[in-house]
């Protein structure tokens, strides 16, 4: 990092500036570690209680975790490995469909570029608090899923699925979000992440039943400026990336009336996810990455 971004917080620089200086690991690492500066941590530490797998003994493990009945019965020793007792189990459900890889300005990242930044920073935070921490992607299908694990290596696990395909024409957020809830036996955090241009009675329909479920919810809406304000003048020829409809019409002309629509959608997200008592959060890609962190993590402190 440069000198000059060093002396400032990362979490609070530019998007796109900080995501100019690094991969998504990278910079996420940075935002975390601006962010979490005065930050309460968890008082847990990683108490181990649940066992996970095996692996090999090597010198120097503990005795006490050889498996002594596998070492008798077939001359091989290995070592019992336990996951963490964590606070509570998060999965982070990320929309990665078509209409998310765009951006108004060249200036600023795409939805998709934002949003998987974001994701990061949200899984490392929830990580450094002794979480587990799970991601599912989707567009039209579930793209990858990864389970909620709080050990070792589930960092490389995550990192590895941001980096998997995705963007399909179209995108439905209830596959994602049922699985999600199957992935998380009991209590637990779903963060959906996504430009919410999909089906919202199917979405909602899921996310009531996972706050039927006992878990909490919450929900980043991510936009672009362009996309709030209709930015721009003049003729021009407005395409949808997933429907791939084509209208042409002035923006001057429509531009009063979009924004009452963008308004009454905002509005309307909002409330429906109050009425279930899941959070909303409106999240401009011109923001920097701590204040949805912020608002993601909120959620997070309020759980016993």
């Amino acid at each position: 990092m440069t000198s000059t971004a060093s002396a400032m917080r990362a979490d609070l620089l530019d998007p796109a500036t900080i995501a100019a200086l690094g991969r998504i690991e990278v910079t996420a690492r940075w935002v975390v570690d601006g962010f979490m500066t005065g930050l309460h941590r968890s008082p847990r530490k990683g108490f181990s209680v649940e066992f996970a797998e095996y692996r090999p003994y090597q010198p120097g493990d503990d005795l006490r975790y050889v498996d002594w009945k596998i070492a008798a019965r077939s001359d091989r020793w290995v070592v019992k490995q336990f996951e963490e007792e964590t606070n509570l189990r998060a999965t982070v459900v990320l929309d990665v469909s078509r209409s998310m890889d765009w951006t108004g300005a060249s200036a600023r990242l795409t939805k998709r570029a934002y949003a998987e930044r974001l994701t990061a920073a949200l899984a490392l935070l929830l990580l450094r608090q002794r979480d587990a921490v799970g991601l599912i992607r989707f567009d039209a299908t579930v793209r990858s899923a990864v389970p909620p694990r709080a050990r070792h290596g589930q960092w490389r696990r995550l990192m590895a699925a941001l980096e998997e395909g995705g963007a399909g024409l179209a995108s439905s957020a209830a596959p994602a979000l049922n699985q999600a809830a199957r992935l998380i036996q009991r209590r637990g955090l779903v963060v959906l992440v996504s430009d919410l241009l999909l089906d919202a009675n199917e979405a909602m329909q899921s996310l009531r039943g996972l706050r039927a479920a006992g878990h909490d919810v919450a929900v980043l809406h991510i936009a672009d400026p362009a996309e709030l304000e209709l930015e721009g003048a003049g003729e021009a020829l407005f395409h949808d990336p997933e429907s791939q409809l084509e209208v042409p019409a002035s923006a001057a002309d429509v531009r009063a009336a979009y924004q009452r629509t963008v308004e009454e959608v905002i509005e309307e997200w909002r409330s429906r996810c109050a009425s279930i008592g899941a959070g909303y959060t409106l999240v401009r890609t011109d923001q920097p990455f701590g204040i949805p962190l912020r608002q993601a993590f909120a959620a997070r402190q309020q759980l016993p």
